[in-house]
């Protein structure tokens, strides 16, 4: 009984731990990719290798484990244009003109919408619903996403970010799905 007693602080210790790392290795790639961006010579590299390396940070766990699987993919997808709609409520209520990016730019910036996903709300979710439940998955995973774009968004900017971690965590937390997520960050993105 007392090994058992033992393994279980070690269990969660390490449970905790990987979490931290995975929070830290992915607001590492997203500030070392804002800051090769800033060179213009390097913006598509930047992009791609940043949304690339987000993505690996799932490679040790199983696709159903991050909300990945081919399960009712057509109404995962449809989730998420709606999602997607709703976050580009507030510009179109406005009548803002959506600027949108240069064609080059186009499928970097998804790659990285879609390794954001992958790595803050998929793998860095799943492993804080595994230390320390749902709550711990949906508030640290926004948390780590607002600090990670400390440096490419303005403060005013931020609580949107927060608001967009937040729906998305939710939404992970609620339906177990991180395809809708990817879905609606790649269109808002790349609307934006």
């Amino acid at each position: 009984m007392a090994v058992l007693a033992a393994a279980r602080p070690r269990t969660e210790l390490a449970a905790w731990s990987r979490a931290t790392l995975l929070a830290l290795l992915a607001i590492a790639i997203e500030w070392a990719r804002v800051l090769a961006e800033r060179l213009p010579v390097f913006t598509g590299w930047a992009l791609l290798l940043g949304g690339s390396a987000l993505c690996m940070l799932a490679l040790t766990m199983p696709l159903r484990a991050l909300g990945l699987d081919r399960r009712q993919l057509g109404w995962r997808l449809a989730a998420g244009v709606v999602i997607a709609a709703v976050l580009l409520l507030p510009a179109v209520a406005r009548n803002a003109a959506l600027p949108g990016l240069p064609g080059n730019l186009l499928l970097p910036a998804a790659i990285v919408a879609v390794g954001e996903e992958i790595a803050f709300r998929g793998a860095l979710f799943a492993a804080l619903d595994k230390a320390g439940g749902p709550a711990a998955a949906v508030l640290g995973s926004t948390a780590a996403f607002v600090v990670a774009h400390v440096l490419s968004h303005p403060p005013a900017f931020l609580p949107a970010v927060a608001a967009l971690g937040l729906l998305l965590g939710l939404w992970r937390w609620a339906c177990r799905d991180l395809v809708a997520p990817i879905t609606a960050h790649v269109l808002a993105d790349l609307a934006l």
